[in-house]
């Protein structure tokens, strides 16, 4: 099912900004399923706290823009 939609926005996103086959996912992302409580609030605990720490984040294009590949500007 996340297969398929993953799929289904990819295309609709490629056929917006005019780029074949680009991913637009980000990598080494997986899915989770948390079936107990403890590894839930971990989780939750963890999308509290992460955006505390995007200005360090390596990947954010601010931190060192010089590393920059794409900067989309999306157009809806």
């Amino acid at each position: 099912m996340i297969r398929s939609y993953k799929s289904a926005v990819s295309k609709s996103i490629n056929i917006i900004w005019h780029t074949k086959g680009q991913s637009i996912w980000q990598r080494n992302f997986y899915e989770h399923i948390s079936r107990d409580q403890k590894p839930l609030d971990r989780i939750r605990q963890y999308i509290l706290d992460n955006p505390q720490r995007w200005a360090d984040d390596p990947e954010n294009p601010q931190h060192n823009p010089d590393d920059c590949e794409f900067l989309f500007d999306i157009p809806f």
